[in-house]
């Protein structure tokens, strides 16, 4: 496991499993959100933003966690491992309400800066709709972008505590 990429619905963990990964492995972290975000929540231009996706992942190794449908194929195509956090609705939800309290003063480490979190009903919606508009994106791209890799679905805690031990 040298290029990893983790995907999922915005709440299930993502970001925190890349980052343990990456201490783990001793392997660079490239979190999409940071990336894609300018400060103020103003979103990147789509070539801008797929440019700096490609520049990080030229990289020999690195951990990629993030959904951003449109660089599905590019990410799918250099992974040696595919992390798929499959995650029930309503958990993602309260883990994202939970992360919006708790960083409420202030950015997370795992997104860009000047991007505080708030609580942000739009985006809550976006969970909430994630099964019905973004799984069948994944799913098909995993069917024509990711069968030469290493696919890992994980849907509980203890499932993703288990598969961090053994790595």
């Amino acid at each position: 496991m040298r290029r990893i990429l983790i995907v999922g619905n915005s709440g299930g963990g993502k970001s925190t499993l890349a980052r343990r990964l990456g201490e783990k492995l001793g392997l660079p972290v490239v979190h999409l959100d940071v990336l894609f975000w300018k400060p103020g929540w103003v979103e990147s231009d789509r070539d801008e933003y797929r440019a700096k996706v490609v520049a990080a992942l030229a990289a020999p190794d690195w951990i990629c966690d993030g959904n951003f449908t449109s660089t599905f194929g590019l990410r799918m195509s250099l992974s040696d491992t595919i992390i798929w956090i499959d995650r029930p609705r309503w958990l993602c939800l309260f883990r994202a309400i939970r992360r919006a309290v708790t960083y409420r003063r202030g950015g997370r480490p795992d997104m860009a800066e000047g991007c505080d979190e708030k609580i942000d009903f739009d985006f809550y919606g976006f969970i909430l709709t994630y099964d019905r508009k973004v799984r069948p994106k994944l799913e098909a791209a995993l069917a024509e972008h990711g069968g030469h890799a290493r696919l890992v679905r994980l849907t509980t805690d203890r499932e993703t505590a288990a598969f961090l031990a053994q790595a």
